[in-house]
Formats: C-alpha cells, structure tokens, sequence
C-alpha cells in the first residue's frame, strides 16, 4: 500500500502507510473520551480490512504506552441489517458506539449474522486508548469532531469488484451491484474522501 497525507506532508513520502497512520494518530490529542478514534473508510473491496488489521496490531505493539485498555476493532460488516443496512449500520456505530464512549461509558452494537440473515449477540465496545472502525461508512460525518484520523483505502472499480465476487461469490453480483450505487450516493453525500487526512492505495505493496 502507498499514502499520501492530506497535511503538509509530501505526497511522494516513501514512509510506510501504517506507520505513518499510527504516528498522526499518537501526536493528536484523544477525541473519543480519553482514547482516540481511527476510521478507515472507502469503497467496498478496496483493501480497508487488511489496513485496518495492520494498524491494529500496530497500535496493540503501541499500546503499553498509555494507561486504558488497548485497541478495539469494529467491522462495519458486523453492524449493517444486511445488504440494504448501509445506512442503518452508520447510525448504529453513531448513536450506540462513538455517543458512549465519548462520555467514558462502554458502546454495544448487536452483530449481524450475514449466513441467518439477522442480528446475533451484543457485543460491548469498552473505552480504549485506540478504536478503529473499518468498513464502508466507518467516517460518518455525523461524529467528525471525534475522529482523530480519517483513512480513505481506494482502488480501481474492476479490482473491487473481482475481490468482492471472489470473496462473497458470484451470485451474489446483484447484491454488489446494488451496494455500489449506495456507497456511492453516501460518499458524495458525507463527502468522506474530501475530509480524509491520509489516502492509501490498496494496490499498493504489503
């Protein structure tokens, strides 16, 4: 993966993405609470899961730096009422997540269960020194004064798709199909790659 900052930084800086990512993240102030939110946004099957891993264990190898509790990752996959929950699944992480823990209090969502077609158990979200959310909607403007750092992963559209149909399976394509013009609607609506403070490549290297 390559990046570039939407700061001061060069765009041709050769430091590693999740590097880079972590080290904004560290120099900013906490803005969910005591801890700090990362989100890391972007069209379906651009790379987002794989980044936001990354910085996960990043930020775990980080995290005897601070005194609360580690680093916590949400899937937006995990929120969403299935295929039509795009924006549901944003005003769940909103309302039930981010509000919370703003305050220091645990968040909670229900987890979808894509194979029953419903939701699951309730899992808590404490308040930790670091929370990334990763998925499609994850930058929702509705809480951007507690994003510490706004990720946008983008690739080519082709590219997505075939990861998406080899991932999910191709019967499926409707229902990509479908999704696409969603996320599309929503990303012009909330503006998300506008406000991102790094963009990466998702074909880039590692």
């Amino acid at each position: 993966m390559t990046s570039r900052s939407s700061g001061t930084e060069s765009p041709q800086d050769p430091e590693d993405p999740v590097d880079r990512i972590v080290r904004l993240v560290l120099e900013r102030a906490p803005t969910l609470g005591a801890g700090r939110l990362v989100c890391v946004d972007g069209p379906a099957g651009s790379g987002k899961t794989t980044l936001a891993a990354a910085l996960g264990r990043r930020f775990s190898e980080r995290s005897h730096t601070t005194r609360t509790r580690g680093v916590e990752l949400l899937h937006m996959d995990d929120v969403y009422d299935g295929w039509d929950g795009l924006d549901a699944g944003m005003a769940t992480v909103t309302d039930s997540v981010v509000a919370p823990l703003r305050t220091g209090v645990p968040g909670r969502y229900r987890r979808y269960d894509w194979h029953r077609g419903s939701f699951a158990e309730e899992r808590p979200i404490e308040p930790c020194a670091v929370l990334v959310v990763e998925g499609v909607g994850s930058g929702a403007s509705a809480y951007a004064d507690a994003i510490t750092c706004l990720v946008w992963v983008e690739a080519p559209a082709d590219v997505r798709l075939s990861r998406g149909l080899a991932r999910d399976g191709a019967d499926l394509r409707e229902h990509w199909t479908a999704w696409r013009d969603r996320e599309d609607e929503m990303f012009a609506r909330e503006r998300t790659r506008e406000r991102a403070d790094v963009v990466v490549d998702g074909l880039g290297p590692g």
